[in-house]
């Protein structure tokens, strides 16, 4: 209980770090063995000139040591169990750098040192980093890097989906690299409970940095997030296993003995049957999605490194709804929604990714890169559902035979929906990239040329019988007021999308930027410069013209000279983001060739905090964030499905306060808390400012670790968030200048509980059952602790006698358990 107080009183606390003598500095940092496990009692000392110094590393690995200021110290490492290693190191009087490294049991050197000053190039440039073990550890029903990036910049309401809205923009605005590599989704997946696995392997995570706008130039031309994503590169052979009631995964990881190759590769399955047996819908649901993915390495030289990553995905996904009721309404006035289904629905997403990058590095200060890649997807879509539907008043009386059923029914019909979907798109990509460092200047660049070629049909309608007769599209020019006056009009469905597309899209784009290090004063001032240039031009059965944006981009870094270690950033410039296929794609499949690019003008005010409290490191970044944008290109959002209309009729802005504090709140743990508050809105042709389909207001989330002081072996995890309900609760054929309800506020606790059997710090006999595994742990996991009822959109039923639709609420999944086991020898 005491814990959970720190916790939340910390939301408040504004703390100020400790001065050191002004001839002394301090180092810090995190010692890990080959597996990336940390080691306890590493010794820490350095001997200059008389002076010494001593530290031990406790049992997460982390240490940290006072140091003579101004001149070259030598830092040794020693432990019985690993090779003695040393670095240099010289730290500014007061100061504090950070060296993390990989201590080496066969070799002659530290591997994997990471060393930093007083300041780091995440904390300069803005980015966030998020430790491949919270990653593993975070309980949620789509665990994984996603699942965090909701708890930083990004928001959801879909515990079904890996996708995720940064700062009012939209799922199709984020940028994900994968060892400098683009990465892309499917096209047609329309729901959450589709999506099955994301690209990222999370057992081949070693490094994950995250940004929510204000990046620089090198990275792509989007408009709200880069996810950058590095694998790491195994140093021993092992293999780790996990599965659960959810699937599972294995992983395993080789090195040569010349160790000049190496390669990891996973294999992964997935079934969301337990979550989506828990929704209110009756259903025979038999999904599979599974994946293997590789990293091979090869590095001939100390200069030259080869990398190959490739992966094959394929989602089945199968399901026949049977039966649902759904109760809403008041408790003076209950409603229900009584559906019986025929029909079922089949896809399937098959896709084969394949990418090379060679990395030279020509001298200490000049390095550059040729990567090649090639995604192909395959998607189908098929479904003909019937839903036969009765809505009317619940039964109330205890004591009825029929309570809980509907009685006196305001509405009666049906709908049928059909759809013949296929999809084919190959994506192929050549890139250079480079850098040089001439003195406190830093150059990078980078050319790209990327052709694209989709090959779509789209068939699909809906058509709605109510009471006996055909309900029209909702076209306003037309009088139909039927059941009193007759309408004598064709039949036609409701809703009716019918088109084929063979499309090719060229693009050529390239960046080039310029940091620099200097001194204002005593204070540390960091500059980034530059500016990316992409022309595309749309082929195929239609043809556009050729289009170019070219986006400026700076960042301004001050470190002052404090005892307390504080930066303070400014960043931003224009972010357009050239239409890629779903957006130019309308509302009624046709490709629209000269749908403009969006732009935006980003500008991003923060603040970096780093401190101590209760002698345990801790940070606190605030972002004060503001984006103006132009050639809008408007959408609808229906659970995951984009739905553009492709005309760039739009003008809209976004604005907001983010705060994320990550600290040890429990010794040798990690925890996160952050709070955010947005706002945006568009302008359609001038109608006035609505709210966005992203316009989710107010969002807290936390993660928090913990473990029983009598029994540590035993750990507890927690993810909680609340967010403030979305637009959408309208059709998705609606004007929505008529329809701004909002969904309920989503509120859920995922909570994973984990007795650990092994682990770094076990120390087994020789010849006992557990001296074999590196780490074992059995855990209970629980998604939706409290059983809220989180609604993701809205069925529209109409009553044709009061001409009323009722928007029912479509929930996600309720509470769900299940068990999960982790193996890695």
């Amino acid at each position: 209980m005491k814990t959970i107080n720190k916790l939340f009183a910390l939301l408040f606390l504004v703390c100020s770090a400790n001065a050191f003598a002004q001839n002394k500095a301090l180092i810090y940092g995190v010692l890990l063995d080959e597996s990336r496990q940390p080691v306890e009692g590493v010794s820490i000392s350095f001997d200059d000139n008389g002076e010494k110094g001593h530290a031990v590393s406790d049992k997460t690995g982390a240490y940290k040591l006072e140091i003579p200021a101004g001149r070259e110290i030598i830092i040794s490492y020693n432990h019985v169990s690993f090779i003695p290693a040393s670095v240099p190191i010289t730290l500014p009087p007061g100061k504090k750098g950070e060296i993390n490294a990989i201590l080496e049991s066969s070799s002659k050197q530290l591997q994997g040192v990471t060393i930093t000053g007083e300041t780091s190039r995440q904390r300069i440039i803005g980015l966030t980093r998020i430790s491949p073990e919270v990653i593993r550890n975070i309980p949620g029903a789509n665990a994984g890097v996603e699942n965090i990036v909701k708890l930083l910049g990004g928001n959801s309401n879909n515990e079904m989906s890996t996708q995720y809205a940064v700062r009012g923009g939209s799922y199709d605005e984020n940028l994900v690299y994968v060892e400098d590599i683009e990465i892309y989704r499917p096209f047609l997946i329309r729901s959450g409970q589709q999506e099955g696995l994301s690209f990222t392997n999370t057992s081949m995570v070693e490094n994950v940095e995250f940004s929510a706008g204000g990046f620089q130039a090198k990275y792509g031309d989007k408009m709200s997030s880069v996810l950058d994503i590095s694998y790491r590169r195994p140093t021993r052979f092992g293999v780790q296993a996990e599965a659960s009631f959810l699937g599972g995964s294995v992983t395993a990881d080789a090195i040569s003995k010349n160790q000049k190759w190496s390669g990891i590769v996973g294999a992964r399955y997935r079934d969301n049957s337990l979550l989506v047996n828990s929704q209110q819908t009756e259903s025979n649901y038999k999904p599979t999605f599974t994946d293997v993915q590789a990293m091979v390495n090869f590095t001939p030289s100390s200069k030259w490194e080869l990398n190959f990553l490739g992966n094959i995905s394929q989602n089945k996904y199968n399901y026949e709804p049977l039966y649902r009721q759904t109760n809403f309404g008041t408790v003076d006035e209950p409603v229900a929604l009584v559906i019986y289904y025929d029909g079922k629905e089949k896809d399937q997403y098959t896709t084969y990714f394949g990418a090379l990058k060679s990395t030279y590095t020509v001298s200490e200060n000049f390095q550059f890169k040729v990567i090649g890649s090639i995604y192909h997807t395959m998607e189908q879509e098929y479904f003909d559902i019937l839903a036969q539907y009765n809505l009317g008043e619940v039964d109330t009386n205890i004591g009825s035979d029929t309570f809980g059923q509907v009685k006196n029914a305001r509405g009666v019909g049906s709908q049928l929906n059909h759809a013949r979907n296929n999809l084919d798109a190959l994506i192929a990509n050549a890139e250079i990239k480079g850098y040089h460092v001439i003195n406190n200047n830093r150059l990078e660049w980078g050319v790209k040329y990327t052709h694209e070629d989709i090959r779509d049909r789209l068939l699909e309608w809906e058509v709605i019988d109510s009471a006996g007769f055909s309900i029209r599209p909702p076209v306003a020019d037309i009088k139909n007021d039927q059941p009193y006056e007759p309408f004598t009009g064709p039949l036609v469905p409701y809703q009716d999308v019918r088109a084929t597309n063979f499309t090719q899209i060229n693009r050529f784009s390239g960046f080039a930027q310029w940091s620099h290090r200097t001194k204002v004063g005593q204070a540390d001032l960091f500059i980034n410069a530059g500016a990316r240039a992409q022309y595309w031009k749309v082929g195929g059965n239609v043809e556009g013209k050729g289009q170019t944006t070219i986006s400026p981009r700076a960042q301004l870094t001050l470190k002052p000279a404090w005892d307390m270690d504080m930066l303070f950033r400014l960043s931003g410039g224009f972010y357009n983001q050239p239409p890629f296929y779903r957006e130019l794609r309308d509302s009624l499949g046709q490709v629209r060739p000269d749908v403009k690019a969006q732009k935006s003008i980003h500008i991003v005010a923060g603040n970096d905090y780093s401190f101590r409290l209760w002698e345990r490191p801790f940070k606190l970044v605030s972002e004060l964030w503001y984006k103006k944008m132009d050639d809008v290109n408007t959408y609808t959002l229906e659970n995951v499905r984009m739905r553009y209309r492709a005309n760039n009729d739009a003008v809209a802005y976004a604005y907001g306060l983010d705060m994320r504090m990550n600290g040890e709140f429990v010794p040798g743990t990690e925890s996160w808390v952050s709070v955010g508050y947005m706002k945006t809105e568009e302008n359609l042709n001038d109608r006035g400012y609505i709210a966005r389909p992203t316009d989710q207001r107010l969002k807290f989330a936390i993660l928090f670790q913990d473990y029983v002081p009598n029994i540590p072996s035993l750990k507890v995890y927690l993810n909680m968030v609340y967010n403030t309900g979305l637009p959408g609760g309208s059709p998705s054929y609606a004007d929505p200048y008529l329809y701004q309800s909002r969904l309920n506020d989503y509120r859920r606790v995922d909570a994973g509980f984990a007795y650990v059997f092994v682990d770094s710090k076990s120390d087994y006999p020789k010849g006992h059952w557990l001296s074999v595994f590196r780490d074992l742990s059995l855990g209970l996991e629980i998604f939706n602790l409290f059983n809220n009822q989180n609604a993701i959109t809205n069925t529209w039923v109409r009553d044709v006698y009061t001409k009323n639709q009722y928007g029912v609420p479509n929930y996600l999944t309720s509470r769900v358990f299940s068990l999960k086991l982790n193996v890695s020898i």
